[in-house]
C-alpha cells in the first residue's frame, strides 16, 4: 500500500509531519505492508512551507494511479476569513493552490474509487475551493469553518470525519488521530495501537461517520 503525503508551496509543516510519522512507523510495525512518501504536483523538487517555516522534499510526483491514500494538508499563514486580505494568509495560500495544476491530480485522486483521500487542517478547504468535496461532510480547524461551509459542504465539528474515500481532520494536532485512524482502518487496530503506544499519544473525540441514528 502507498500513501503519498501532498506538498505545496505555504503547506503548514505539522499536517505534513504528524501523519507522515504515524503512518510510516505503522507501515514498520506491519513489516512494510504501508509505504510513505512526500509528493507534489511539480514532482521532486524542494517545497517551501508558509510563514518561513521548514522546507521539505518532494521526492516525487503526485501520482493517483499509484497511490492507495493522498493526503493532503493545509497551509500556514495569517489567519483571515478574507482570502483577499494578503499574500501570506492560510485563505490566500490554500486558493492558490487550488488553482494550481494541484487540483487537477487531487481530481483524479477523488474520481478514483480505489484512492482515499485525507485531509488535514485546511486541506479539506483546498480540495472544496477545487470543487472536489461538494456537498459532502467534512471538517476543518475551527477558525475555518465558516469558509468550508461557503463552499457547500456539509460541515461536521468533529476531530475526524469518515466518509468512506474521503477522511478529513479538524486542527493541526489532528494529523496525529487522522494517521492513527487510517492505520487502524487499513492495517488494523493492533498495528495503529502499537504505534499509539510508539509515539505516547491517545486519540481524542469520536470518528465521526454518517451511520446508525440520527440524534
Amino acid at each position: 500500500m502507498l500513501a503519498q503525503i501532498v506538498l505545496f508551496d505555504g503547506f503548514d509543516p505539522l499536517d505534513v509531519v504528524a501523519p507522515y510519522d504515524v503512518l510510516a512507523a505503522g507501515g514498520g510495525l506491519a513489516g512494510g505492508a504501508l509505504a510513505v512518501e512526500l509528493v507534489s504536483a511539480e514532482g521532486a523538487r524542494e517545497v517551501p512551507s508558509g510563514s518561513g517555516l521548514l522546507t521539505l522534499r518532494a521526492t516525487a510526483r503526485l501520482d493517483p494511479g499509484r497511490a492507495d491514500l493522498v493526503v493532503v494538508p493545509g497551509a500556514a499563514g495569517q489567519l483571515s476569513d478574507d482570502h483577499e486580505s494578503g499574500e501570506d494568509s492560510v485563505m490566500t495560500l490554500l486558493a492558490r493552490a487550488a488553482r494550481s495544476p494541484l487540483a487537477g491530480l487531487l481530481a483524479a485522486a477523488v474520481e478514483r474509487p480505489e484512492v482515499t483521500v485525507a485531509t488535514v487542517c485546511g486541506g479539506s478547504t483546498l480540495l472544496a475551493m477545487a470543487g472536489l468535496i461538494g456537498d459532502r461532510p467534512a471538517t476543518t480547524h475551527r477558525l475555518g469553518l465558516a469558509a468550508l461551509a461557503a463552499t457547500g459542504a456539509r460541515v461536521v465539528d468533529a476531530r475526524v470525519v469518515d466518509d468512506g474515500d474521503l477522511v478529513t481532520a479538524s486542527s493541526v494536532t489532528s494529523g496525529l488521530d487522522l494517521g492513527l485512524h487510517l492505520l487502524e482502518r487499513f492495517l488494523g487496530a493492533e498495528v495503529a495501537h502499537g504505534v499509539e503506544q510508539l509515539i505516547g499519544h491517545e486519540r481524542r473525540g469520536v470518528v465521526w461517520r454518517a451511520a446508525g441514528a440520527a440524534r
